[in-house]
């Protein structure tokens, strides 16, 4: 089989989870046989392909062309959904003039707008978003939907979100779970005995490894912990709001640490220093760095906005991510905590690249 992955145009210039996920896919599809190319392109060439794989649903103004361009020849399509608007965070804790006018419209018209200034700011007006434009987000990304083959969410509380916002009724899925590197992410393999006392300060710490910004609820985190922890914050600070990145650093106290973004293979270091991995998000689906911390053995704080609950059942430790209180509350039970080691098996069983090249490829032969 040869299949062609396609998706967002900034894939590479703006790394995320997508990214993670799209790459450790192809590497574990191929080890089942699978050719796997790569391309954002919008119109590629699909000689050979037996199918093309899209990705993230949240995008559909690029989609909607590659999906258009994969059925004009006649190629099967599965799409990797990756969907979950942050409607209640434009609505709750946005702030400012955003905020009121998120109050006002529907969740599609406010990712209209966001998706074409992003754009535009980018310089990244492709043909797709002048669809978008012309027909509207929801328009487009309910195309997207009607012309897939085959669904792969990563839980099935995604796929029941989907069908239900897009109205679907008649459809084929496959759930894929996100996963971690277990090669990568093994406490056995990782010695502290060796570190600098640069690294060191962080023992014990507070870890957050996702991108400051108010989607983390960064801001509250920083409150929450004060100064009774060390507090390291591992990831890019947001672009388009300094206002919310300054209110950080003014918070933060002498025992917060901004370290900017890590090399994944160096992540592992910080995991196995922290005590706590906090993702205090608005959603998540699951969040790719809580899966990495609980493979390490670090007990995780974080929110049930989004899929969590599919993941980590009680095994977290939950909290709202607009209440500095109830954060707080959960770092701290989670701090004196003993690490449960039915998390970590649950993850290595479940949470596997190989099972998730597994069922990626039954999707496949689904459709």
């Amino acid at each position: 089989m040869k299949v062609l992955f396609q998706s967002r145009s900034n894939l590479y210039s703006a790394p995320g989870g997508d990214t993670t996920q799209i790459e450790k896919t192809k590497e574990h599809l191929e080890k089942l046989g699978v050719e796997v190319d790569i391309s954002i392109e919008l119109e590629p060439d699909l000689t050979g392909y037996d199918l093309v794989h899209l990705f993230n649903l949240m995008d559909p103004q690029e989609l909607y062309m590659q999906i258009k361009h994969a059925k004009k020849h006649d190629k099967k399509v599965a799409l990797s959904t990756i969907y979950g608007l942050y409607t209640e965070f434009e609505r709750k804790a946005r702030g400012g003039f955003a905020q009121k006018v998120a109050n006002v419209l529907s969740p599609y018209t406010i990712n209209y707008i966001k998706t074409f200034l992003r754009h535009l700011k980018d310089g990244r007006m492709n043909k797709g978003v002048y669809y978008m434009l012309y027909r509207g987000y929801y328009h487009l990304a309910k195309k997207v939907t009607e012309q897939v083959d085959v669904f792969l969410p990563n839980s099935l509380s995604e796929m029941e979100r989907v069908a239900r916002e897009y109205k679907l009724s008649d459809y084929k899925f496959e759930v894929v779970p996100n996963a971690v590197d277990t090669k990568l992410f093994d406490p056995n393999k990782v010695s502290l005995t060796d570190l600098d006392e640069d690294l060191l300060r962080f023992k014990d710490c507070i870890l957050s490894v996702a991108r400051i910004e108010g989607r983390k609820s960064t801001l509250n985190l920083i409150k929450a912990v004060g100064d009774r922890y060390p507090l390291v914050l591992i990831g890019n600070e947001t672009k388009n709001d300094k206002t919310f990145t300054d209110a950080c650093h003014a918070a933060a106290g002498d025992n917060v640490y901004f370290t900017g973004p890590i090399p994944h293979d160096k992540l592992p270091i910080y995991y196995k220093l922290a005590k706590v991995h906090a993702l205090i998000s608005w959603m998540e689906t699951p969040g790719l760095s809580s899966l990495e911390a609980g493979a390490m053995e670090t007990n995780i704080v974080i929110t049930e906005k989004g899929d969590t609950r599919d993941y980590f059942e009680d095994f977290a430790f939950y909290c709202e991510p607009d209440d500095v209180a109830s954060i707080s509350d959960a770092i701290d039970k989670a701090y004196q905590a003993p690490f449960e080691m039915k998390l970590k098996d649950k993850i290595l069983a479940e949470y596997i690249w190989e099972e998730t090249a597994k069922k990626t490829l039954e999707g496949y032969q689904k459709a």
